[in-house]
């Protein structure tokens, strides 16, 4: 699996993206500490101007199963910095004096277990709002907060794009989990929201209905 995570970092360096942002659940239960580690070396190698930023997702702590791994949430963060790639914890970060780059903490904190993570007007109100900003969520539930604080590119993962058939359609009926949305790109009044299906999978080894995806977001000046 290893190598071909790394195979997909080669092909998304052909795209020549300026940064690459990871939206969470880059591990997650069944990952082993060695694993992790060969992970993490190949994002030091990634060509990119800006870098390489990082947020949780509700796996990579793998509170739901506690025990279950042979490293900690703050092992998997030490790695990460280890290999030069900034992990956003409800922080931001300003990028050649242009664009912002806000990070989140995982909704599952709040959720699942009873702690806490900034609002995002907490986070997004101090900036500069004449510069873009680009925020990392996880999980798509949020939209209505993001859109009035004023962020201009919400990026998340978490759904799998559905995982399966039937999961998509009834995630879609139920809103199992309350996403906002499930997959794709959407705009609620000035801002733009993407949820993608990932790279990987969970659980089951296969997805159907949906793919495997890396996205290209091309950000155009105005």
């Amino acid at each position: 699996m290893i190598l071909q995570f790394s195979k997909h970092l080669k092909t998304i360096e052909k795209a020549k993206p300026d940064l690459l942002v990871i939206a969470g659940d880059f591990v997650d239960e069944r990952t082993t500490k060695a694993e992790m580690i060969k992970a993490t070396q190949a994002l030091q190698d990634v060509n990119t101007q800006y870098g390489v930023y990082y947020v949780f997702g509700n796996h990579d702590k793998a509170l739901y199963r506690p025990g279950s791994r042979d490293f900690t949430g703050d092992d998997l963060v030490a790695e990460l910095e280890k290999n030069g790639v900034i992990v956003l914890q409800d922080e931001s970060i300003l990028l050649d004096d242009r664009f912002y780059i806000v990070g989140r903490q995982d909704a599952s904190e709040e959720f699942d277990f009873g702690r806490s993570r900034a609002a995002i007007a907490d986070l997004i109100n101090p900036l500069d709002h004449s510069k873009y900003i680009i925020v990392l969520d996880h999980q798509p539930r949020d939209y209505a907060a993001e859109a009035k604080a004023g962020a201009d590119l919400v990026l998340s993962g978490h759904t799998h794009g559905g995982q399966m058939i039937p999961l998509k359609q009834l995630i879609n009926w139920f809103s199992i989990g309350q996403n906002d949305r499930i997959y794709g790109l959407e705009q609620r009044d000035n801002t733009n929201f993407v949820v993608t299906s990932g790279i990987s999978d969970w659980a089951i080894q296969f997805k159907t209905g949906t793919k495997s995806e890396f996205v290209i977001v091309d950000v155009k000046e105005q």
